[in-house]
């Protein structure tokens, strides 16, 4: 007769409670494979991951840059230094999530190391400035191809789609070894600058300061002809894009277009900027097909950044927003479309800002951080897709390390199951020096604990409840009508005030 051996009541509890649990990442340097692709420093960078491990750190985050592996030529691929900088992070039993970083490094806020696009591209761009963003004084951006070259075939013949598209694709067949021996578990796609799903509209190496508006990004001449044709199509032909949305440093009330009763509520201004935020939908949609396509099979999840910008989103312009291409008002949620086009390629929403607080933003700024969270995660939630996050800036205190922890589980721990809303992963910026000493080491420690459920680190997502099963083919396209049926607004889920897990 068999015996039923029973289970201690104790280990169940520990079981419902590890269902609580959220994986917590590190951002590694800028610089780790230099910009001559090399993997130098490995000692340093060793004892670091080391330290990430003591801390119970589940892996890490690392961007794979574009201008440094087809530096050489197009598909003259050299993926040595990143494996190099793989295997030692295997050894040191930390799991990575890729950034396929398609951006340039250098111009935003915390740039510290410059990798530009490869030069082979920026010389299609000596004689073709248009393949990069502009504005309306004509200036260009170098950080990210406009999307309005995405399916032209001017780079060698190939299109930037097929070009992103061979990328990932070599990374599949020189990285198998590690996704299959589940090292690499997250796949995250650079859409835009700073790896964002976004417009380039507010460039600090351009001239903009917090809490500039921005500037649309959309007068380079594969746009203006892409929105010619739309507005004639709609049967206004005499429809221009924007003369009169200020600067990159104006405030709303200062422009035409976005103070009160302003351009951006007429029947011609809602079109542009559902012209322009219907671009960034289109185009993350196509790349996220085609990173589905090279990663078929693999146990991994996609994932795409969306930035948080939380200047001026208590102003009726939303204007900050707006210009990136978040088409973000009171009475149309900009966020929830993304979600819904995420869902069809089983991808991860990744948001950042989730460390700050509203009081910590000047008034004047308008900045509603902790509004603009709940909005993105729940629209994410809503749309039964995986949501993930990051803190913007470097902190170290625990103000910012129990704002993250709110946000991971807005409605705290359940001890008896899975919690009612939970993070898929938080992502720390940044692995540095300052993050490993003494005083700031030990409360990031207590905040990856406390991240844990104060449980120990966990091997096997499984017994948190994450079921990781291999990548599919993305579903069919979802009509534009219907991804923008989920700008229709609704109520955030309520949020808990306070963490029940404080560092």
């Amino acid at each position: 007769m068999l015996k039923i051996l029973k289970v201690p009541a104790r280990v169940r509890d520990m079981a419902k409670i590890l269902l609580n649990y959220v994986p917590v990442y590190a951002m590694l340097p800028l610089g780790v494979v230099t910009d001559d692709n090399n993997f130098e420093n490995q000692d340093d960078i060793k004892r670091q991951l080391y330290k990430l491990k003591e801390a119970e750190v589940d892996g890490v985050m690392v961007d794979v840059w574009w201008g440094i592996i087809e530096a050489k030529g197009p598909k003259q691929y050299n993926w040595n230094a990143y494996r190099s900088l793989f295997q030692v992070i295997k050894d040191c039993g930390l799991k990575v999530q890729a950034i396929m970083s398609f951006h340039q490094c250098g111009g935003n806020v915390g740039d510290a190391v410059n990798v530009p696009l490869p030069h082979w591209v920026l010389q299609v761009g000596d004689t073709n400035p248009d393949i990069f963003y502009t504005n309306r004084r004509g200036t260009r951006n170098k950080e990210y191809l406009t999307i309005g070259v995405d399916n032209e075939a001017i780079i060698g013949g190939r299109t930037p789609v097929q070009i992103y598209s061979d990328y990932m694709k070599s990374f599949r067949q020189s990285m198998s070894d590690f996704l299959d021996a589940g090292v690499i578990v997250d796949i995250e796609v650079g859409l835009g600058p700073a790896g964002e799903l976004r417009y380039p509209s507010y460039p600090q190496n351009q001239g903009w300061s917090y809490p500039g508006i921005g500037e649309f990004q959309c007068y380079d001449k594969y746009l203006k002809e892409d929105f010619k044709k739309a507005a004639t199509e709609a049967g206004h032909p005499e429809w221009e894009l924007p003369a009169n949305a200020g600067q990159y440093n104006d405030r709303p009330e200062a422009t035409e277009f976005f103070r009160n009763n302003g351009t951006y509520l007429t029947e011609s201004g809602k079109f542009f900027l559902t012209w322009y935020s219907n671009k960034l939908l289109i185009h993350g949609d196509q790349i996220l097909e085609e990173a589905n396509t090279a990663f078929c099979g693999c146990k991994v999840k996609v994932a795409a950044k969306v930035s948080g910008i939380h200047w001026w989103y208590n102003d009726e312009s939303h204007a900050a927003e707006v210009t990136a291409g978040y088409y973000n008002l009171k009475d149309r949620d900009g966020y929830r479309p993304i979600a819904r086009m995420l869902s069809r390629h089983y991808g991860v929403l990744d948001f950042t800002c989730l460390e700050m607080k509203d009081y910590e933003q000047p008034g004047y700024a308008k900045s509603a951080p902790q509004e603009l969270v709940k909005q993105v995660l729940s629209g994410s939630w809503r749309e039964s897709i995986e949501v993930a996050g990051e803190n913007a800036l470097p902190r170290y205190d625990p103000n910012a390390y129990d704002q993250m922890l709110l946000n991971a589980r807005p409605n705290g721990v359940n001890r008896d199951g899975p919690p009612k809303l939970k993070m898929y992963g938080l992502t720390y910026l940044r692995l540095c020096n300052q993050l490993l000493d003494g005083g700031n080491f030990g409360t990031f420690k207590t905040f990856v604990r406390k991240m844990h459920a104060d449980q120990e680190y966990c091997p096997n997502p499984e017994n948190y409840g994450r079921h990781i099963t291999p990548l599919e083919q993305s579903k069919p396209k979802i009509p534009l009508q219907v991804l923008l049926e989920a700008t229709k607004p609704m109520e955030p889920f309520p949020f808990d005030n306070e963490t029940d897990m404080k560092v």
